[in-house]
């Protein structure tokens, strides 16, 4: 079932094709899928990605496995990014094919689109954007939740967000019942304090995390940057809002590992995968910074709450976060 290559209290990572991993895991065992595979690039990426022309047919094999691992209640969000018409400026169609035969071929539910905004993306493709100057930085991406049945494990008081100024007075002030020009019925519920809004479907996060701890700790100790990560705000809106304590969230496509390390900190089991044996093994930077924050918070006095076991690809192995704490 493919080379392990680290593990923590609460996940493991592996290094092996996702597909024939997932062909040997029990079925309906996964709480959730949440993934960001190669997207359908017109130039080919160091990462590997599967052309326009080729993509759904590619993609397939591997989203009958996860509706097979999957829970009743359990879902699949999958984030996949737009692509330009080679050639042409012209937008591909391949994400709503894909969509498509996944409702319609695979028998999943599309429980609800979500819409990832960049405000960093960089304006491309130069030749539409940059040079001719006929099209917009294209800074959406779609996020596909999707379900196995109607009604997934979900619920949105995980992830309510701060009142707005408005509301806040509203709240104070009360309301009386109205109905708005638009027909809908406005009570004097409306204006009780329920901890916060309910968000909307779009999720504006930047991926320009130069600072961050993970890049930080790759250039320091001369690791390799993963060239397509998603910010960690994003596994975090969708493990909170579909997941609870314990429950298992997989990303078959882990790249740098954002989805794990955001279930580690959130307290849910996590298994991902990565072909790539040096993206594997690199992704294990984001779990020793980690372990190390809670050795300085121990002052060397107790274990710290984490520990992490990495388990080299040559079968040596070393414990990060114990009391005789060695090397990675």
């Amino acid at each position: 079932m493919g080379i392990r290559v680290y593990e923590t209290a609460l996940g493991q990572q592996y290094c092996c094709d996702c597909l024939e991993y997932m062909a040997e895991m029990p079925a309906a065992s996964v709480d959730l899928v949440l993934t960001s595979p190669p997207y359908a690039l017109h130039f080919q990426k160091e990462y590997g990605n599967a052309s326009q022309r080729n993509y759904v047919k590619w993609f397939l094999p591997y989203a009958h496995q996860i509706k097979r691992i999957l829970k009743p209640t359990g879902s699949l969000v999958l984030n996949i990014g737009g692509a330009w018409t080679p050639g042409s400026p012209l937008r591909s169609l391949y994400q709503f094919r894909l969509l498509l035969s996944l409702c319609d071929e695979v028998g999943f539910r599309l429980a609800q689109e979500f819409f990832w905004h960049n405000p960093a993306k960089m304006p491309a493709p130069a030749e539409w954007v940059n040079v001719r100057r006929i099209r917009v930085k294209d800074s959406v991406e779609y996020i596909f939740w999707l379900s196995t049945t109607d009604d997934p494990k979900a619920d949105n008081r995980k992830v309510l967000v701060p009142y707005s100024k408005d509301m806040e007075r509203l709240i104070v002030r009360k309301i009386s019942p109205t109905r708005r020009p638009s027909g809908h019925n406005i009570t004097a519920k409306f204006s009780e304090d329920r901890g916060g809004a309910i968000p909307g479907n779009l999720i504006i996060s930047g991926n320009n995390e130069s600072n961050s701890n993970y890049i930080k700790a790759s250039k320091e100790s001369g690791k390799k940057i993963h060239p397509a990560r998603f910010p960690a705000e994003l596994p975090r809106f969708f493990i909170q809002l579909l997941t609870d304590q314990n429950d298992l969230v997989m990303d078959p496509f882990s790249g740098s590992n954002t989805t794990g390390a955001v279930a580690e900190s959130l307290g849910r089991r996590w298994l991902s995968i990565e072909i790539d044996r040096k993206y594997a093994e690199d992704s294990g930077i984001r779990f020793e910074e980690a372990v190390s924050r809670d050795i300085a918070k121990a002052d060397g006095r107790r274990k710290p709450a984490r520990q992490m076991k990495l388990l080299n690809l040559d079968g040596q192995q070393s414990l990060i976060g114990d009391d005789e704490t060695a090397a990675s």
